[in-house]
């Protein structure tokens, strides 16, 4: 929770996936608190029901359809939240996925690039567009989703994604060093598993394996992870930058 119980109302966040999941988890969360929130997503029919949900739940919502691949959709996005909100506070950028499980030998140029299309140029554009406006206003925090995956390799399953994920923990860091004296604090956020459409689709035994690594013995909650991205963008963490924090009930790196 913020020292300031009043600290988001009015601010404004940027959320990319949040349609579903812990996007859309963070989007409620942030109007709790009375936040303004754009609602990105590719699905554009689901960020406008979350923006909707995000009106309810006592903020201000609006939508956008956003492929994150497309630096000119990112650009527009950003042009879309100025327009509607006056300036961008904060940036969560969530959206990303592993695109299909595959053995290592069995990843080819297209899944190797889409995969890394979504989780690091999406995050390299957003960070890209957003920042101007965050360095004109003086300050700005953006978090960035990582995984718990960068630290395990993802044998087997998904290193492609592993590896894009490990990308992301190192553009956040070198970003947040970059402009740390500028009033912009940087952070990405490393989930072990949580019980979102990106587990579900796993197969059942894989399931169960993940959810046995976690010495919890469940899945974390979206809104265990959009809580976090509420307190890394609040004044009560002004001094932290550049880190991943693991969220992952104590698994994750087996």
């Amino acid at each position: 929770m913020p020292k300031d119980p009043d600290y988001f109302r009015g601010k404004t966040i940027v959320i990319t996936g949040a349609a579903s999941g812990i996007g859309r988890a963070a989007a409620l969360i942030f109007a709790r608190e009375g936040a303004n929130v754009l609602c990105a997503d590719i699905n554009g029919e689901g960020a406008a029901r979350a923006a909707g949900e995000v009106d309810e739940a006592g903020g201000c919502g609006e939508s956008v359809r956003v492929d994150v691949t497309s630096r000119r959709s990112v650009e527009a996005m950003v042009d879309r939240a100025k327009d509607r909100f006056g300036r961008i506070d904060f940036q969560f950028n969530s959206a990303g996925g592993a695109i299909r499980r595959s053995e290592f030998l069995e990843i080819d140029d297209d899944l190797w690039d889409r995969t890394y299309g979504l989780n690091v140029k999406g995050v390299f554009y957003c960070m890209q567009a957003v920042l101007p406006e965050m360095l004109k206003n003086g300050k700005g925090v953006i978090v960035n989703m990582a995984s718990m995956a960068h630290k395990r390799g993802g044998p087997g399953v998904d290193i492609h994604y592993a590896s894009a994920k490990g990308s992301v923990v190192t553009m956040t860091l070198g970003v947040a060093r970059e402009f740390a004296a500028r009033g912009i604090r940087c952070l990405s956020i490393s989930p072990g598993p949580v019980d979102t459409p990106f587990q579900s689709i796993l197969p059942p035994e894989l399931r169960e394996r993940s959810r046995d690594n976690v010495p919890m013995k469940r899945f974390g909650r979206p809104e265990e992870i959009g809580e976090m991205v509420l307190f890394m963008c609040s004044d009560a963490c002004e001094f932290m930058t550049a880190d991943t924090v693991f969220i992952s009930g104590g698994g994750g790196f087996r």
